[in-house]
């Protein structure tokens, strides 16, 4: 699982029948204890409703597409949840 910051919406009228009804973000990753950038935006399906500016968390290989509900989907990343708050002990960085 990784951490991201929602940064966009992608639409795509023509697609692979699997994705039809599936939403799609795009992704920054980032550094959950210094709020970096961390790595180049990605494409992922979001099943539970995230928005523009939202911090999420992601996972990707067979576990996204585990979180589709169907492992035959063709899809490499997916938004799992959309993170509250988050608190980080410096003392262990």
């Amino acid at each position: 699982m990784r951490v991201a910051k929602v940064i966009g919406n992608i639409w795509a009228t023509r697609k692979e029948p699997k994705l039809a009804s599936l939403k799609m973000l795009l992704l920054q990753p980032i550094n959950i204890a210094s709020g970096s950038s961390d790595g180049v935006p990605i494409v992922a399906t979001d099943m539970i409703g995230a928005g523009v500016g939202e911090t999420v968390i992601f996972v990707t290989g067979s576990s996204a597409r585990s979180a589709t509900g169907d492992r035959s989907n063709p899809v490499d990343a997916s938004v799992i949840a959309i993170v509250d708050d988050h608190e980080v002990d410096e003392s262990v960085i």
